[in-house]
């Protein structure tokens, strides 16, 4: 189940990016063209944060499950110097965490503003913000902090 699980929340990690890339994409050319906020700009934005609530939840089962985060709480004291375990077991839960609330907070708060502008302009600051945590968070092949690998195989 725990490889299934890493092998999906890999996966997933594409399609969050992707999709946040392309509604900052969407964003910024609706704003600086000053076009009204269709159903396909709403698409977009819903279809986003649909997708980074889908890995919040593989990410949180997969974290119940992993070897090191558990080691991590039980061994606190000797995990703090040993950077993988302190990177998964506290800084990429919350540093992904921070930034799925930030695209649900940019998600309703577009979904809720009258104007097209204004709807484009909460889209790009919220997405971007959450985008550049999660460019963060991520465990790239050469993160000094944890290394994975860029897809991993089922």
């Amino acid at each position: 189940m725990y490889q299934i699980l890493l092998s999906l929340h890999s996966i997933f990690r594409w399609l969050v990016l992707v999709s946040l890339l392309y509604a900052i994409y969407a964003a910024v050319k609706g704003l600086y063209s000053k076009t009204n906020f269709t159903k396909r700009d709403n698409a977009v934005r819903h279809w986003t944060a649909t997708i980074s609530h889908t890995q919040l939840i593989i990410g949180i089962l997969l974290y119940t499950q992993s070897p090191m985060v558990k080691y991590f709480f039980n061994h606190y004291k000797f995990s703090q110097g040993w950077n993988e375990a302190l990177f998964f077991g506290f800084f990429h839960l919350l540093l992904m965490f921070i930034s799925i609330v930030l695209i649900t907070i940019g998600s309703a708060i577009a979904k809720r503003k009258e104007v097209s502008g204004e709807k484009f302009k909460i889209m790009l600051i919220f997405f971007s913000l959450a985008l550049l945590l999660i460019f963060l968070a991520i465990p790239w092949p050469f993160s000094p902090l944890a290394h994975r690998p860029i897809l991993r195989p089922f």
